[in-house]
């Protein structure tokens, strides 16, 4: 349960101002909001299935207090890439607008392409040196759908009442504050 709950804040954290939002709001644009969940669900299952076992042969080879540590360095380095922000290319834009599958397929396959070396797949990956499997999985699965249909269903409004920059900042904090706890209790072992 831990690891749920600790994957599922995380990923929460890391996708908001993502460019994964970016293609859900698309998406959203111009198919009905389920079935682009659905897509998101399907692609996000997968592609952090695979992180979680890249993640626990990572944890099974290194000592614990290493993984911390680099843990933390990872997480102070998703912090100063949320600070950085994310958009999307010329030909993901191309790709949500002329995509003529259904909405499930379409946004499967962009989503699973556009996860590939995202934040949230490194974060799930190191996630998972340390946390429980199936709970890491399903945390982190469940954290970026949900950040993705908050994207989808207020995104409009949260957008015109919330200035994106502070949505930004608390986000880098919140990863700040992770990394620097994942350090200590690396130096500390």
């Amino acid at each position: 349960m831990d690891a749920l709950l600790l994957s599922f804040g995380v990923i929460f954290v890391a996708e908001l101002g993502d460019k994964s939002q970016l293609m859900a709001l698309a998406f959203a644009a111009r198919y009905r909001a389920l079935p682009v969940l659905v897509g998101i669900t399907v692609a996000t299952a997968v592609v952090h299935a695979a992180s979680v076992l890249v993640g626990m042969s990572v944890g099974a080879a290194f000592p614990t207090d290493a993984i911390s540590v680099a843990a933390g360095l990872a997480f102070l380095g998703f912090g100063l890439w949320t600070l950085r922000g994310d958009s999307l290319t010329a030909e993901e834009e191309a790709r949500a607008d002329r995509s003529n599958r259904s909405a499930v397929v379409a946004a499967s396959v962009a989503f699973f392409m556009a996860e590939l070396g995202d934040k949230t797949m490194l974060a799930t990956i190191t996630l998972a040196t340390t946390e429980g499997a199936f709970g890491t999985w399903l945390g982190s699965t469940l954290g970026m759908v949900a950040a993705d249909a908050l994207a989808i269903v207020v995104g409009g409004q949260l957008g015109s009442r919330v200035p994106a920059r502070a949505i930004k900042i608390g986000a880098a904090v919140s990863f700040f504050v992770f990394g620097a706890v994942l350090i200590l209790g690396g130096i500390r072992e």
